[in-house]
């Protein structure tokens, strides 16, 4: 009986350190979730005033031949293709949605996908399903490691789209969702078709003096698409490192409700063989003094 009371403090302290672990985890999560999602809104300002500048150098470069390389699709067998996974731990089916939703979109589209891969995981699922990765980034575990991330991504994407090897980007990620842990959403970033550019030349400006560009338009216009470019993926890395922590906060609070079902299974039988413990060396007080009273 004391091996087995022995044994249940020993399980009931193992479980309450893990549990103070996953309630860190937690704690950890809620607060990468908060730092990405406000990286996601603080952007959307500067967005707005890239598609303001878009929208000023679209007026005045109308003529679709004398606009820069973005804008215009050439006959090619591949498109190229970015996808956003996971390098961690705990975050349930994350890999394998995005992974399956990047497969069914990139089947349905005609040519061959050059693929770059954010997470060893994404890139290992997508190369076990047939496809061979033209590269591999590390995930960042932070907001101010997106930026740079960002920055390779573009460089080698550019090297790649400049050599003729895809005019068509696609970027896949999963998205925050109300109501759920997330969605696998994808975008088309390149080209700049006449239906982006419309949208663009439709944003207002806000005041009534028309603005001026200085120097080259196409070199603004050059200039302004990157940070476009920029922005979209961004957006994209900071959505799926959101939607990674949504689901490993769901996993934690998962592992917290068992932990804290077997602490009360863990507390109530302690309590138990406790009680019976002690009645067991009642009974045997009793027995001995009524023994020593018949023995008078």
């Amino acid at each position: 009986m004391s091996d087995t009371i022995v044994s249940l403090r020993r399980k009931i302290t193992s479980a309450s350190d893990l549990q103070s672990v996953v309630r860190t985890m937690k704690a950890l999560a809620a607060s990468s979730i908060g730092q990405y999602e406000k990286s996601v809104i603080a952007l959307a300002e500067y967005n707005h005033t890239v598609e303001r500048g878009l929208g000023a150098c679209l007026r005045k470069n109308t003529t679709i031949d004398h606009q820069p390389e973005p804008f215009h699709q050439t006959q090619t067998e591949e498109i190229g293709a970015i996808v956003f996974g996971s390098d961690q731990g705990l975050v349930g089916q994350f890999n394998d949605v995005i992974e399956d939703h990047a497969i069914q979109e990139l089947a349905a589209l005609p040519g061959k996908p050059a693929i770059w891969a954010v997470g060893e995981r994404v890139h290992g699922r997508l190369t076990d399903a047939g496809f061979t990765p033209l590269g591999l980034f590390p995930v960042p575990n932070s907001v101010e490691a997106i930026t740079p991330l960002v920055g390779r991504i573009q460089i080698e994407s550019e090297a790649h789209r400049t050599a003729g090897e895809y005019q068509e980007l696609y970027v896949f990620h999963n998205r925050p969702k109300t109501g759920a842990l997330y969605e696998p959403v994808s975008q088309r970033l390149l080209p700049l078709d006449t239906r982006w550019q419309q949208r663009h030349t439709a944003v207002p400006w806000p005041t009534k003096l028309p603005p001026e560009v200085i120097g080259s338009g196409t070199t603004a216009l050059r200039s302004l698409i990157r940070e476009y470019l920029f922005i979209s993926l961004f957006r994209a890395c900071a959505e799926s490192l959101a939607s990674e922590n949504a689901s490993r906060l769901a996993a934690m609070q998962r592992a917290e409700n068992n932990i804290k079902e077997l602490l009360e299974t863990l507390h109530s039988t302690f309590h138990r063989l406790r009680q019976s413990s002690i009645d067991e060396e009642l009974f045997d007080v009793i027995s001995g003094y009524e023994a020593f009273g018949k023995g008078e």
